[in-house]
């Protein structure tokens, strides 16, 4: 954690303005996951302190979203666990914390560079009708059978005779509310909080009989309670915490790029890994479900003149104090309204995704495939399945571009310094051939390598020099075995093979491989701070080596 400094006046303003937001959107984000909205009102207060006091991206706020709700939903409902148990919830959130706290400490902060931005599309897009999908029934009178997102809209359409004339009148009245003021631009910010008021109001007076917050859970006018998690759980709830763990760090990894630090300091991954796990190990013992960086009270708080972290914390206290103070209140709020709420969240977050959707589509086939895969997931499998399915198609979509990025090429003398030619398809006699393989990984391309490798048969003297420059891994048995192969089959022909930009890791594993005892100990040649230098020295070996067996000094 970093200064805290003096809080400003426009940070508590924005704390405010913060904290009354996250009553409507954090009991919508419960709602859509099962949970009791009360449960969404706490993933506000002692989390959002918390992750306020130590994050590294200082005006990131730490709470409930919607992505976090329904795998949360998911994750317990696969762990046969009940949703509505505070101690359930709790478990689920200190193993989230626990997660997040040990990516933190390992420094994980560059896997979230691997979760492609078409997976994330797709899993937003999916997440996205998900949400409107888990609020036809609020919005609708109407509860849709269907197991999957897909069948939920069919089954709700196909039944429009039996939606609630109220509700649906109630739901789309929140929509219109919202919209006229989502378009006067000095409002804009609080268009659903002026939605959720005016609508509520009108609702109670006119005594429209529609469903209300009441009527699912009471709202006492207190602190979060002290909540005790079921220890026993926590085993069965590790596999789908790395995936609510997953969800929450994907989507916070995008805010520190969206909203930089007022102060200039650089935003830490990790650090907001670890701010996040202690939120959550914390907020679990407070009633709160697991929580994370959310763009959208981010978005809210520096709409409303954050600028500085006690801004998040501003709004932390805030929240808590609304709850203390009148949140009873809260009960007469109708669930169509919420519902109505939720519906505008849901299409904006498409049509937010829209724009990434056709430049998917437009520029990059393999990666709208990946996109369409995460989506289909999302839409018809439990989500802690689907964030593994999108983090495993992010990975085998970056091997596959890795490999067709990965190439071996001939160096040749140019002007004091090299330039790059194609493989020639023989080893010249009596003379020095230099290859470059440039890629991620020797142990993925040696199929590749061992069709481009230049034939050594009928030849006499020649040396080649496989320059290794900066290869991020350490080789396989499988590269290990071609080295030995390729450098066995020059040896038979009475040349060489050098191995040119060798760091010491890999040195000593060819020595172990046995590459050491075919090449020699000079055949090994390290690498230096100076590019090519180790080719130059690899070529002038092999040229006083030809020299030394009586053919010609190589140019």
């Amino acid at each position: 954690m970093k200064g805290l400094g003096r809080p400003r006046p426009r940070d508590a303003v924005s704390g405010l303005v913060t904290g009354l937001f996250s009553i409507p959107e954090g009991m919508a984000y419960a709602s859509i996951g099962g949970f009791n909205p009360v449960a969404g009102l706490y993933a506000g207060m002692v989390p959002g302190i918390i992750g306020s006091l130590f994050a590294r991206t200082v005006l990131m706020v730490t709470t409930l979203t919607s992505a976090i709700a329904l795998t949360s939903r998911s994750v317990l409902d696969d762990a046969g666990l009940d949703p509505t148990d505070p101690a359930n919830i709790a478990a689920l959130a200190i193993v989230v914390g626990a997660v997040m706290l040990l990516f933190g400490l390992l420094r994980f902060g560059a896997i979230m560079n691997f979760v492609s931005n078409a997976v994330m599309t797709g899993f937003s897009t999916g997440i996205a009708l998900q949400i409107i999908a888990g609020v036809l029934h609020d919005a609708t009178g109407y509860r849709p059978e269907s197991g999957n997102t897909i069948g939920k809209f069919i089954d709700a359409f196909a039944h429009v005779g039996q939606w609630e004339v109220a509700a649906v009148a109630v739901a789309l009245g929140t929509v219109a509310v919202w919209a006229v003021f989502h378009f006067i631009k000095p409002l804009e910010s609080f268009a659903i909080l002026i939605a959720l008021v005016v609508v509520t109001a009108v609702v109670a007076i006119a005594r429209i009989e529609v469903e209300t917050v009441g009527n699912i859970a009471s709202i006492a006018n207190s602190l979060p309670p002290l909540t005790l998690p079921n220890v026993g759980a926590m085993p069965e709830l590790v596999i789908g915490g790395v995936a609510v763990a997953l969800v929450a760090l994907a989507q916070a990894a995008g805010i520190s790029a969206a909203v930089p630090n007022p102060d200039g300091s650089r935003s830490n991954m990790n650090g907001d890994f670890m701010a996040q796990g202690a939120a959550n190990v914390t907020g679990g013992l407070f009633g709160a479900l697991p929580t994370g960086g959310s763009l959208s009270r981010t978005g809210v708080a520096t709409s409303a003149g954050a600028q500085t972290r006690w801004a998040g914390i501003f709004a932390g206290i805030w929240l808590l104090l609304l709850v203390l103070l009148v949140g009873s209140v809260a009960e007469i709020i109708p669930m169509p309204v919420i519902g109505g709420l939720i519906l505008v969240i849901g299409i904006e977050l498409v049509t937010g995704r829209w724009a990434d959707i056709k430049m998917v589509f437009r520029v990059a086939p393999l990666s709208a495939i990946a996109m369409v895969i995460t989506f289909l997931a999302t839409t018809q499998l439990p989500l802690h399945i689907a964030i593994f399915i999108g983090v495993v198609t992010s990975l085998v979509l970056y091997c596959v571009k890795a490999s067709q990025a990965a190439q071996l090429v001939a160096l040749q003398p140019s002007d004091g310094g090299w330039r790059i030619a194609p493989v020639p398809d023989r080893v010249a006699d009596n003379d020095v051939t230099v290859l470059h393989y440039q890629g991620v990984g020797l142990f993925a391309e040696v199929a590749r390598i061992d069709e481009e490798w230049p034939k050594v048969d009928g030849s006499r003297n020649a040396v080649v020099v496989l320059s290794l420059r900066a290869l991020p891994d350490v080789p396989s048995s499988v590269a290990i075995k071609a080295l030995r192969r390729w450098a066995d089959g020059l040896k038979s022909h009475n040349g060489r093979l050098y191995i040119a930009g060798v760091d010491s890791a890999t040195a000593e594993i060819f020595q172990r491989g046995g590459i050491t005892d075919i090449v020699g100990e000079d055949g090994i040649v390290p690498g230096t701070d100076v590019a090519f230098e180790a080719v130059d020295t690899a070529a002038a070996r092999g040229r006083e080596w030809i020299a030394a067996q009586g053919g010609s000094d190589a140019s």
